[in-house]
């Protein structure tokens, strides 16, 4: 083999292997930031923001 062809093999072998280890692996345990608007929050239940209830 050739120097050119050996360093073209590892190349595109190396290219995959990099390209993934630039993956986000905990994609799945990150939760998103909800922000509601002034005088709501978050109610879980609903999925929605919800008037807070003053007294």
């Amino acid at each position: 083999m050739t120097l050119k062809t050996i360093l073209t093999a590892s190349v595109l072998m190396l290219v995959p292997v990099m390209a993934q280890a630039q993956c986000n692996w905990d994609y799945g345990t990150q939760e998103a930031a909800i922000s509601c608007a002034d005088g709501t929050m978050w109610d879980a239940t609903a999925m929605a923001c919800v008037a807070v209830a003053s007294s």
